[in-house]
């Protein structure tokens, strides 16, 4: 297939390229020279904080034309960027997205592509949240809440980008999981559902775009002092209030603690997580990985990831999907 051939051909232009770009060390992953992103565009869902308004200045200090979207506007943060951006002369474009709508996805993402005079080349879907306590403490509210953002909330903004890549002949979808998307903790409620959700949903989509020259590439974060614990602990508080006690009573420990957390104890700069995906997109099409762990500390995941790709490319690798499932791997 052309897909698979293209990435053959790139092979060796991509492992010069992230030599150049990265280097490795025993706490993690430090950039030694900045990603070009000049003519890049990139729709960042979530930017109100944490990761995605991270993101949105540091690709746009890198040369991209960044739609940074979030919902409930007007806001203090889409004001605060739009300011960023006029001081730092920063190519960086508020637009209000509520990944939970419809209408509002549709709407922002058609504005996205009218500012950029076509497809957007790059859709980081960062928009998340968290909700913790017991499975069975999780009402339908709590679950409807956290599946339709995290995992519906990325698929209808995938879907509403796709149309405009195919027409431009290529991009890229960066969907933000977690280390819980492959590991699962007790107690964290329906995170790691949602999460290894979003995994499943987007290897497919890798698999099922090879031939249309659009990339998935899985960023898996482990945990960062960012502003989803503030929200975590609204919604887990939220939750507590509205609990029956014939469900809370089985974990009076574990329910006594919903809505506390803080995340003390992370220390890790958050910026890991926009740099990482800067070198991915500046990395040749084609070439790009699948999933890329995330952290200076442990990365669980990884050895999950590995045993999942053999698992693919050992079932399906010499079958008809088999072109898709080595493209997708990297393997000839």
């Amino acid at each position: 297939m052309t897909a698979l051939t293209r990435r053959t051909l790139l092979a060796g232009a991509a492992a010069t390229g992230v030599l150049a770009a990265t280097a490795t060390n025993a706490q993690g992953e430090m950039v030694v020279s900045k990603p070009d992103l000049a003519g890049k565009s990139v729709l960042i869902t979530g930017c109100s904080s944490g990761f995605g308004r991270l993101g949105a200045e540091h690709y746009a200090k890198l040369g991209a034309k960044v739609f940074a979207t979030m919902r409930n506007l007007p806001r203090p943060e889409a004001d605060e960027l739009r300011a960023l951006a006029a001081e730092k002369n920063l190519d960086i474009t508020v637009i209000e997205i509520d990944v939970l709508s419809d209408e509002q996805v549709a709407a922002g993402v058609a504005e996205a592509e009218r500012l950029n005079g076509g497809g957007i080349d790059v859709l980081v879907n960062n928009a998340g949240i968290g909700i913790s306590g017991p499975v069975e403490v999780q009402d339908m509210e709590a679950t409807e809440l956290i599946f339709g953002t995290n995992v519906l909330g990325a698929h209808r903004m995938a879907r509403a980008v796709l149309p405009g890549m195919r027409k431009k002949g290529g991009g890229l979808i960066v969907p933000i999981s977690s280390q819980l998307g492959r590991v699962i903790v007790p107690f964290a409620g329906h995170y790691s559902a949602t999460k290894f959700a979003l995994e499943a949903m987007s290897e497919q989509l890798a698999y099922e775009l090879v031939p249309h020259n659009i990339e998935v590439s899985i960023i898996e974060p482990g945990g960062y002092p960012t502003e989803v614990w503030v929200n975590r602990n609204i919604y887990t508080a939220a939750l507590k209030r509205r609990a029956e006690d014939r469900h809370t009573d089985g974990y009076p420990q574990v329910v006594a603690s919903m809505g506390t957390e803080d995340g003390s104890g992370r220390s890790a700069n958050p910026l890991d997580i926009p740099a990482a995906i800067a070198r991915i997109i500046a990395m040749p099409a084609g070439t790009r990985p699948l999933r890329t762990a995330v952290h200076p500390g442990a990365k669980p995941q990884t050895r999950i990831n590995a045993v999942s790709a053999e698992t693919q490319l050992n079932w399906l690798g010499g079958s008809g999907y088999g072109p898709l499932i080595k493209a997708v791997h990297n393997v000839d």
